[in-house]
């Protein structure tokens, strides 16, 4: 077969859902040599598809191809561009993530990995601009892609409630970390990493988007009422200028006068990112709605405490091996800090735990189960 992918995102310093594409090829290519790939991204600088085919693994594959499609701004690309490429190029398979392609060939099968719909959920945290587009384009995809791929059993229960979607119709494929976080870390290597982003000695930390509905401004509230807090800073990892920032996030900073004790050092550079999380005290995931969160296992795998929002699909996919708390009240959330930051039989309780449930979660189960889905067709 021949099969499209959408990889625009990888390279864009997305978080979450570039590491999903990104993980998903890389294991695609080391378990399948007789599907031809199609890896469609919107760039054409050559260093930076160059870093794309050896973060990929793929240099050396003749099954994959990238093709590159400049456009001026993602409708064009939905609209136009790959549409018209498509018709001179048929393929059998097109996989992307939320919203399909427009006026391709019918015989083409259509895959959508839909990471969350937070945006029905909450739509109140989501922009209007991206939500008028989200409520009209999102059921029109979901009714005509041929498969609808998530993350977790909540996100597929969450689909089939919102827009009734049949249960047959969704695949579920676990999300996973990276082989990086399970390799040894030099000390050289953790010293280099807290001088490039000038990190404290301890600190809390998070890591992500800083989208309203990661409710990080409740994570600073409960940071500013700590009894110790001279002990530690806090470190939120992510990009400030990104879509749809959380501008709640500075106001509580301002108001409990945290300017010095809160650091940004902004997106951190994924072969940097084990090392960061090994640098951690703790690590915090405050999130009012999630898909999966990848974090969360990023942590665990790294060997750090986690302490997260008690939200459905963190108790999916975290088991007992986290601390959970109520994402809604920073006076539980300080409380569960204090407790984990001074209870070493918690702490290693919670080490032990994660190193079983982390061992659940595999990025070539879940590019095998993709090309099985593929293989079906």
């Amino acid at each position: 077969m021949k099969i499209g992918i959408d990889i625009r995102n990888i390279g864009k310093k997305r978080t979450g859902d570039e590491a999903v594409f990104f993980n998903l090829v890389k294991n695609l290519a080391q378990i399948d040599n007789a599907n031809e790939y199609e890896l469609f991204t919107d760039t054409k600088d050559p260093e930076v598809l160059q870093n794309i085919r050896t973060g990929l693994e793929i240099e050396n594959k003749n099954n994959f191809k990238i093709i590159s499609l400049q456009t001026s701004n993602k409708f064009t690309w939905n609209f136009w561009t790959l549409p018209q490429y498509l018709k001179k190029n048929p393929l059998d398979i097109y996989h992307t993530q939320y919203i399909l392609p427009f006026s391709i060939p019918k015989n083409i099968k259509l895959i959508t990995t839909i990471h969350d719909v937070s945006f029905r959920a909450f739509p109140e945290k989501i922009k209007w601009s991206d939500l008028f587009f989200l409520k009209i384009l999102i059921p029109w995809s979901l009714k005509k892609t041929a498969k609808i791929i998530t993350p977790s059993e909540f996100t597929k229960k969450e689909i089939i409630k919102y827009y009734d979607t049949p249960a047959e119709k969704i695949e579920v494929a676990y999300n996973a970390v990276g082989d990086n976080f399970f390799q040894e870390i030099s000390q050289t290597k953790i010293e280099a990493v807290r001088k490039k982003y000038s990190l404290p000695v301890k600190f809390i930390l998070y890591l992500g988007t800083m989208q309203p509905r990661k409710n990080l401004p409740v994570l600073i509230r409960a940071f500013a009422s700590l009894a110790d807090r001279s002990s530690y800073k806090l470190v939120l990892v992510g990009n400030k200028n990104a879509h749809n920032f959380d501008k709640k996030i500075d106001a509580a900073i301002t108001k409990s006068n945290l300017q010095s004790e809160v650091i940004f050092p902004g997106f951190v550079d994924e072969a940097d990112k084990s090392t960061l999380y090994k640098l951690a005290s703790l690590f915090c995931f405050p999130s009012l709605y999630e898909g999966f969160g990848i974090p969360i296992l990023e942590a665990m795998a790294s060997g750090i405490p986690v302490l997260a929002s008690d939200i459905e699909p963190h108790r999916e996919i975290a088991g007992q091996s986290v601390f959970y708390f109520n994402p809604e009240n920073p006076d539980d959330l300080a409380e569960k800090i204090e407790k984990i930051t001074k209870d070493e039989k918690l702490k290693t309780q919670l080490a032990q735990e994660s190193q079983i449930q982390i061992l659940k979660f595999s990025w070539k189960i879940s590019a095998e189960k993709i090309h099985n889905i593929y293989c079906s067709f």
